[in-house]
């Protein structure tokens, strides 16, 4: 059977990333290893087109995980891929600094091999949605088909969770979603975050998204949705 996703894993400890990516592999994943940085970027410029997520532990040599998620997020074929943090560092700034960058998901070890493979399959299925339609506020043209976003003629380059949130808004423009009912949507587990997460990824969504940012409105004391004002919903 050919695998159905290539990952790249880039983990300095030998002994668990030979785990992970047996496990993975026995789930009909392909795998490519990096135990450092610069092999992680000679992996990316050799198989940029084959590669699906990439995990990546912060603290790797030469090249560390931060510097390759934004090699990643400015690659020009790897730009939108899943990328999730595996990593022992823990504190709340690490979690808000990898997703500043574009990072997907944070997972502090140790984690189970089986939480880790749920947390790939949740990321790589929204990269394969069922077919929708086109949603339309003002300019900002969302496609639920390819999973794209246009401001006019534009499309904007969005990370998997961010265009899952946008999604969640347009697919629900009367309603306004507390952090925690944005964070659950967005993660799809049972597990311990921080409310800034979704601040971040609202940051960093209205900014790519220039001045038409302003359709999503924060709702002071409640959370986030669209901006009546300036939709007809």
């Amino acid at each position: 059977m050919k695998p159905k996703h290539t990952i790249l894993l880039v983990e300095d400890e030998e002994e668990p990333a030979e785990m992970l990516a047996n496990f993975l592999e026995m789930n009909d994943y392909e795998v490519l290893v990096a135990h450092e940085g610069n092999r992680a970027l000679d992996l990316i410029d050799e198989y940029a087109g084959e590669i699906h997520l990439a995990v990546l532990d912060i603290m790797v040599p030469n090249v560390d995980g931060k510097e390759i998620c934004r090699r990643i997020r400015n690659h020009p074929v790897l730009n939108d891929i899943p990328v999730i943090f595996l990593t022992a560092k823990d504190e709340e700034q690490d979690e808000i600094e990898g997703l500043e960058l574009g990072a997907d998901d944070y997972i502090p070890k140790p984690a189970s091999l089986n939480l880790v493979k749920a947390h790939i399959e949740t990321l790589l299925r929204r990269q394969n949605p069922q077919k929708a339609n086109w949603l339309q506020y003002g300019e900002v043209y969302l496609d639920t088909d390819a999973k794209e976003l246009y401001v006019e003629d534009e499309k904007i380059e969005l990370t998997s969770t961010e265009y899952t949130l946008i999604e969640l808004f347009f697919k629900s423009p009367k309603q306004v979603f507390s952090r925690q009912q944005i964070l659950e949507h967005i993660t799809e587990e049972d597990r311990f975050v921080f409310d800034r997460t979704v601040d971040v990824h609202v940051k960093n969504l209205r900014l790519k998204m220039g001045d038409a940012g302003e359709i999503i409105k924060t709702y002071r004391g409640i959370g986030y949705g669209l901006n009546r004002d300036l939709v007809k919903v």
